[in-house]
């Protein structure tokens, strides 16, 4: 049994001696992408990098590598133990390095200098582009499970120029918006400012060159934001202005109520609770029409302010009513009794008059037939 597991062991260090150890990973140093960043499409791409294989094995795996660069020129060159192997040249998308060229002895360092030109390829829409990507080709064909890869944007122009299109438009409609509302008296002073910042934000967009496409959509995405904010701050600032205007005849009515109260002859006249009624009314209105623009519902808030505005303006037209009636009779304060008291003087002031009247009639009448005795 011995001998048989001895024979084993000799046949597994054979067989290790002669099958080359597993490959390790790859790695790739030294990249340079010149320009860095984002990109235009036409603009051209200067990469160069090296591939070192690993130390302590050798390897029969090929390098695969591949580019989405427009018009790619390649050139690579295999250094073993820093000695240079000559310069191979190639164009295509996608180069393969021959596992072939890179077999040397488990003690040789061998690595790969790769250079690549290109250009930027056009895109239908932004989008991220493969400068480089670089595989492991087993002899067959099997791509390795781990590839290193290299991705930079590349702009559609035309989506910063329609970005800074619809943002002018956005400041535009604002613009309207703000002129819309000064004429009716409302404050725009803070979406004003918020006009100045969007303008100034898309300004800076439009100055930018084509390569800073990721700075000047920040400014325009800025801009709208502010466009956003500006708009809120105008539906705020009308909502203010519709319950400020919903207080105006809250604040009339209060100084005729007082003078009514005041007065003994008018301060429980049943018209007064009436009128007093209304003006309870149109002020919840406006607590409500406050409380909904501390939660930002302005709509809502201009709603309950219209509501505010027509129970107010009912009291205090019905409060100058009461008022007129008061000072044309004296006897209105009275209600109905008043009224009917103002009647039954009238009666007997006329009866008066008609009393006065026959008695003077009668007393002229006797005079006169007195005279006529006499002859």
């Amino acid at each position: 049994m011995m001998k048989g597991l001895t024979r084993l062991i000799w046949i597994t260090a054979l067989f290790l001696i002669i099958v080359p150890a597993a490959s390790l990973a790859y790695t790739v140093n030294s990249m340079s992408v010149s320009p860095n960043g984002t990109l235009t499409p036409g603009t051209t791409v200067d990469i160069s990098f090296t591939v070192q294989e690993p130390s302590g094995s050798t390897t029969t795996n090929s390098l695969q590598m591949y580019t989405q660069l427009d018009k790619p020129a390649w050139s690579y060159v295999v250094n073993v133990n820093s000695v240079a192997n000559g310069l191979t040249e190639a164009s295509g998308k996608t180069i393969t390095i021959n596992g072939f060229l890179l077999t040397y002895k488990s003690s040789d360092d061998v690595s790969v200098a790769v250079t690549l030109e290109g250009t930027a390829p056009t895109v239908t829409q932004t989008a991220k582009q493969t400068l480089i990507q670089i595989n492991e080709v087993d002899s067959n064909g099997n791509l390795g499970s781990t590839p290193y890869t290299l991705s930079t944007l590349v702009v559609n122009t035309n989506d910063v120029t329609t970005a800074i299109a619809n943002a002018n438009s956005q400041l535009s409609q604002f613009r309207t918006e703000i002129d819309e509302k000064a004429a009716l008296d409302i404050d725009t002073s803070a979406a004003e400012a918020k006009y100045n910042d969007a303008q100034t934000q898309i300004t800076t967009a439009q100055g930018l060159p084509s390569t800073s496409y990721t700075d000047a959509l920040n400014d325009i995405n800025t801009a709208i934001s502010t466009i956003s904010d500006g708009e809120t701050l105008i539906d705020k600032a009308w909502a203010e202005k519709e319950i400020s205007d919903a207080q105006g005849p809250v604040n009339n009515v209060d100084v005729l109520i007082t003078n009514f109260q005041a007065n003994s002859s008018t301060s429980s006249d049943a018209r007064l609770s009436t009128i007093i009624t209304e003006r309870e009314i149109a002020v919840s209105y406006i607590s409500a029409a406050n409380d909904a623009v501390t939660s930002g519902n302005f709509a809502q808030a201009r709603a309950k302010a219209e509501q505010a505005f027509t129970e107010g303006n009912q009291s205090y037209n019905d409060a100058l009513t009461f008022k007129a009636a008061v000072e044309a009779n004296p006897f209105a304060a009275l209600g109905s009794l008043g009224s009917i008291f103002s009647s039954s003087v009238l009666l007997i002031i006329v009866g008066v008059i008609a009393v006065v009247l026959i008695i003077v009639g009668v007393i002229i009448y006797r005079k006169r037939s007195h005279w006529d005795e006499l002859g």
